[in-house]
């Protein structure tokens, strides 16, 4: 194949595009990486030097500690209930035709086109109205509405892309209906499984907005601690914790990219 003068200004400028798209990306956080690590007292870049007092003081601090168990604690039964919950539906949606399909495919991705703003007060009156805001379980199903779409769509799509041959062989087999799905489609969809809870967790261990308002008392998330944090201080604190925010998001994508492989994630 032969490539003229205008495709290698093409390769050229796909490459330098997606080089920029990439650094503008990844720069904010890594600008947050090395701040956190300044000896200095203010965020100023480039930094006075390095030191790890500013990490230091982030685990001995009680608040921030305390709002990233919660965080993460969210997060994991977050992720559990959602992919649960999402796989029901998109296997719902996928293998069966009933009354109520277009519905409930819109209503399962709904919470992406409604504003977070609007969604956090409305569960706030919600569960004022039931009594329970003072409790977990707000939060809990907060982060259970935001997630739940990201879920289904993953999981659609890895079950609009499975081979069913195998499926229907099993069933020729006369496996139950049960059987198949816990030996064979289970198995073959592991990957879109696991993106799918990468997805559930990090939506929910990073949400700020919906957590405003569903929050209360001592269990309070990371990410609302930090914007509480912001009102009166702006020193390198913020940008430890922020650190600490995303090496524990890398260290739950780099885990899964290990038990499976990030090619079969994609």
């Amino acid at each position: 194949m032969r490539y003229d003068f205008t495709d290698y200004v093409l390769i050229v400028a796909g490459a330098v595009t997606r080089v920029a798209v990439y650094a503008l990306l990844a720069l904010p956080a890594a600008l947050v990486v090395v701040l956190s690590f300044t000896s200095g007292e203010t965020m100023d870049f480039p930094p006075a030097g390095f030191s790890m007092q500013w990490y230091q003081k982030a685990f001995e601090s009680e608040p921030f500690m305390s709002a990233l168990w919660t965080s993460t604690y969210v997060a994991v039964i977050v992720a559990i209930a959602a992919l649960v919950i999402g796989f029901a539906a998109a296997f719902a949606i996928n293998r069966f035709d009933f009354p109520g399909k277009g519905l409930l495919q819109a209503l399962a991705f709904s919470p992406l086109i409604v504003p977070a703003v609007v969604l956090g007060i409305g569960l706030l009156y919600l569960f004022a109205w039931m009594n329970l805001i003072q409790t977990m379980f707000p939060l809990f199903a907060g982060h259970l509405v935001l997630a739940i779409p990201y879920v289904v769509r993953t999981v659609l799509a890895s079950l609009t892309l499975h081979n069913r041959v195998l499926e229907e062989a099993a069933m020729n087999l006369r496996a139950s209906p049960l059987r198949v799905v816990r030996r064979i489609t289970l198995p073959l969809i592991l990957p879109g499984l696991l993106s799918a809870a990468i997805f559930a967790f990090v939506t929910s261990f990073g949400n700020v907005t919906v957590s405003v308002f569903l929050t209360y008392g001592g269990n309070v998330t990371l990410p609302v601690q930090l914007f509480t944090y912001l009102d009166h201080s702006y020193d390198p604190l913020v940008a430890a914790v922020s650190s600490i925010m995303i090496f524990v998001t890398l260290a739950v994508i780099l885990t899964i990219e290990r038990l499976i492989g990030a090619e079969t994630l994609s």
